[in-house]
């Protein structure tokens, strides 16, 4: 791929490492291609902003600013990057088009024929143009939308009904119906900050450093990986800081034992209780990478064409990034198209150990 700026439709993963040398370049050239944005921060930037570059497997890239916000992430206050302008014509309706679906979405479900009418173009056209670029459809643009608008109102302190009428949704039954899947636990115990919910959580050690296991009653919320125990405590109470949150060693113990044991090829299959938040989308995307057999790998083009949308290869990317339970659910069995390992949350290094490790169990290395 030529980094001239030119029409930026799909970006495959094989072609990051392109897009972040030009974003290491801070190279002007290419605002209005695409945004990356960082997984610390939650916010998202054009190419050449100022601002301290993070590292390489805290960013993933985004045809639009509009993507990166659907995925929950906020414009950089520095570089301005919905400012930017692109010269695609086809990025440029889809770009109208979600303009006029966060003008529209207050007035409750979001019309295709409305949305066509109004950008002068068909429905069909519409739909697949925007699900090409994006990655899912206007509809599910819409409601990704609309969770991320209620989670950012109740976040600021606003009401739960004031929330959920800024946010779009015609009544509660609606919000309840979509923010309960999405969020993990009622929008009302979300909004304060997850009071009421009680999730315990333990720390084992294993061959890749520190692993905690975290549950509610319904099953297990969260797997992360790290360096230190005190960190990864930080990380779950700072997601839900009024939530009821305690260190229970002995009753996750099982489960913490049972992840260790897969982490050293003991257990090639994990059949473990989860309760995550998730779109349909990305429930969708985790369910196929629990089929993969323990020690092999999928592409994430493969991926995209076992849920039977094969243009989605960035939303599928997005979908691994997000996954909360690391190795329950394998995202890090998600590699390139050639071959070279991509991003992983807890380091590429230990991506890189895990693959071998299911290698050598398998009797491949």
């Amino acid at each position: 791929m030529n980094l001239a700026p030119q029409r930026q439709m799909n970006f495959e993963p094989t072609n990051d490492e392109k897009l972040w040398r030009a974003v290491l370049a801070k190279d002007m050239r290419f605002d209005g291609s695409f945004v990356y944005a960082v997984s610390s921060t939650g916010i998202y930037c054009r190419p050449s902003c100022p601002s301290r570059r993070p590292r390489r497997e805290r960013v993933t890239f985004f045809n639009l600013p509009e993507a990166a916000e659907g995925a929950g992430f906020r414009a950089c206050l520095r570089c301005h990057p919905k400012a930017a302008t692109t010269i695609d014509p086809q990025i440029e309706l889809v770009r109208r088009a979600c303009g006029l679906i966060e003008e529209l979405q207050s007035d409750g479900v979001v019309n295709l024929a409305t949305l066509g009418s109004q950008l002068g173009v068909s429905s069909f056209y519409l739909q697949r143009t925007f699900k090409s670029i994006m990655g899912v459809t206007p509809r599910q643009y819409a409601e990704a939308r609309r969770i991320n608008g209620f989670r950012a109102s109740v976040r600021n302190g606003e009401s739960i009904t004031g929330a959920m009428y800024d946010a779009g949704f015609g009544s509660s039954s609606r919000l309840y119906e979509r923010a309960t899947a999405e969020l993990g636990m009622t929008p009302a115990t979300y909004a304060r900050g997850g009071r009421g919910a009680r999730i315990n959580y333990a720390v084992a050690e294993c061959s890749f450093g520190k692993l905690l296991v975290a549950a509610t009653e319904k099953g297990i919320c969260a797997v992360r990986l790290g360096d230190s125990a005190d960190l990864l405590e930080d990380d779950l109470k700072n997601e839900f800081p009024a939530a009821q949150i305690e260190r229970h060693d002995e009753p996750l113990g099982q489960w913490a034992r049972e992840i260790v044991q897969h982490l050293e090829g003991g257990r090639p299959n994990l059949e473990l209780p989860l309760d995550v938040r998730a779109t349909a989308f990305q429930r969708r995307v985790w369910e196929t990478l629990q089929k993969i057999p323990y020690g092999d790998t999928r592409s994430y083009s493969e991926v995209a064409k076992a849920i039977g949308q094969p243009t989605a290869v960035r939303a599928v990317a997005r979908a691994c990034a997000t996954n909360p339970v690391a190795l329950v659910i394998p995202c890090h069995r998600v590699i390139r198209e050639d071959q070279s390992l991509g991003g992983y949350r807890w380091g590429l290094e230990r991506k890189k150990q895990l693959l071998a490790q299911g290698t050598i169990e398998r009797g491949c290395g």
